[in-house]
C-alpha cells in the first residue's frame, strides 16, 4: 500500500504499517490493545503531533493522517484521533500541561452529559467542552471523577460511552467559539481520513478476489459486470481521497484558519460519505456470500466505513453544509469558493 500523503517520509509510513501489521490478527475487539498502545508510545506515535517541548514528536497532521490511515487499513482500532489530534491539540491551545495518559474529548450539554463519547471507558483523562449561554468552557476531567460512565460500543466494537460530568466541580476555562469549531472540524476530517483508508482496502480486496476467483472457467475480473463494479468503486475512492487531501492541505497550510476550510471539510465528508455507500455495495457484490462471513476480512473495512461516515456529523448534515455554503456565496461567488 502506498503512503497516504506524499509529504510523509516513506520510511516513516512503512514503519507505521509494519507496527500495525504485527497486531492485525488480535486487535478486532472493543478494548484497546495495551501492548500495541505501549509500542506506539515508545515509538513516539501516540503523541505524534504534539510539540517536542511537551514531550511529543513534533510532527504535522500529514503524519497524523498517515497513522490514521495505516491503522484503518489493518482494521486496528486505536484512539489516536481522539488522544492526539483532538485532545492533545486542544490542551495545547489552552496552554495546559500535557502528559502521556490516554485522553479523549467530550462535548457535553449543560447538564454535563454526552452520549457516544469515543473511547471514554478507556481514557484516563477526558477533555470536556460545553456551552453556557453564548460562552464556551473547557475542563480537564479525570475519568475516575466522572459522575456517570455507561459503557457502549459502535457497530465495529469501538467504545462509544455515555458520560456525565459534574460541571460545578471542575476547573472551567473559558475558550473561544473558534477553538470549539476547530475541534469539531478536526474530528470530522479525522473520520474522513479513516473512511478513505477503509474504502481503499475494501477496493484492494475486491480487485484481489476478482483476479483469483474463477467462475465458468475464467476469473471474475474478465466479466464486464464485475469490471464495472470495481471501476465505479475505484472512481468513488479516488474522489473521496482527492477531496479529503484538499481539505487536509488547506488545514495544514493555514494552521486550521483557511477562509473556506469548513466548506472543504464538508465537501470531503460529503464525498467520503457517498463513496462509502457505493464502495461497500460494490465490494460485497464482487465478493458474493463469502464477503459477509465473519472469517473474511472484508466486513472489517466496509462496516468501519459506514460507522465512521456517521460520526462527527452525518452524511445528510455535511451535504446540507455544502449546499448552504454554495447558496450563501451565490452564483457569482461559487467558482471562487471551489477554486480558492
Amino acid at each position: 500500500m502506498t503512503t497516504y500523503i506524499p509529504e510523509v517520509d516513506d520510511d516513516l509510513g512503512e514503519m507505521m504499517r509494519a507496527v500495525f501489521a504485527k497486531y492485525r490478527d488480535r486487535s478486532h475487539s472493543s478494548s484497546l490493545d495495551r501492548q500495541l498502545w505501549t509500542e506506539l508510545s515508545e515509538l513516539g506515535l501516540t503523541r505524534l503531533t504534539e510539540s517536542e517541548a511537551t514531550g511529543g514528536s513534533g510532527a504535522s497532521w500529514y503524519e497524523g493522517a498517515e497513522l490514521l490511515s495505516a491503522a484503518a487499513a489493518q482494521a486496528i482500532r486505536v484512539p489516536f484521533a481522539e488522544h492526539d489530534l483532538m485532545a492533545g491539540s486542544l490542551l495545547n491551545e489552552m496552554s495546559l500541561p500535557i502528559d502521556s495518559r490516554i485522553r479523549t474529548v467530550a462535548l457535553v450539554d449543560q447538564s454535563g452529559r454526552s452520549d457516544d463519547v469515543p473511547w471514554a471507558s478507556t481514557a484516563e483523562v477526558i477533555v470536556t467542552v460545553w456551552q453556557r449561554d453564548s460562552e464556551y468552557f473547557a475542563a480537564v476531567v479525570e475519568s475516575e471523577s466522572l459522575k456517570e460512565l455507561v459503557s457502549g460500543a459502535n457497530a465495529i466494537g469501538e467504545p462509544r460511552d455515555r458520560i456525565t460530568v459534574d460541571l460545578s466541580a471542575v476547573a472551567a476555562i473559558r475558550v473561544s467559539e473558534n477553538l470549539v469549531n476547530r475541534l469539531r472540524l478536526k474530528g470530522a476530517l479525522a473520520r474522513s481520513i479513516q473512511v478513505c483508508a477503509a474504502l481503499d482496502r475494501a477496493l484492494e480486496l475486491s480487485v484481489e478476489h476478482a483476479a483469483s476467483r474463477k467462475q465458468f472457467g475464467r476469473p471474475l475480473a474478465k466479466f464486464q459486470a464485475v469490471q464495472s463494479l470495481i471501476a465505479d468503486a475505484a472512481g468513488e475512492c479516488a474522489l473521496a481521497r482527492a477531496a479529503t487531501e484538499a481539505a487536509l492541505d488547506a488545514a495544514v497550510n493555514s494552521g486550521w484558519n483557511a477562509q473556506h476550510l469548513e466548506f472543504l471539510i464538508a465537501v470531503a465528508r460529503s464525498c467520503t460519505g457517498h463513496a462509502a455507500g457505493t464502495v461497500v455495495r460494490n465490494a460485497h457484490q464482487v465478493h458474493g456470500a463469502i464477503g459477509t462471513t465473519a472469517e473474511h476480512s472484508l466486513h472489517a473495512f466496509t462496516r468501519a466505513a459506514l460507522v465512521w461516515r456517521s460520526e462527527f456529523g452525518s452524511v445528510k448534515y455535511w451535504d446540507r453544509r455544502v449546499a448552504e455554503a454554495a447558496r450563501t456565496v451565490g452564483g457569482a461567488g461559487l467558482w471562487s469558493l471551489i477554486a480558492d
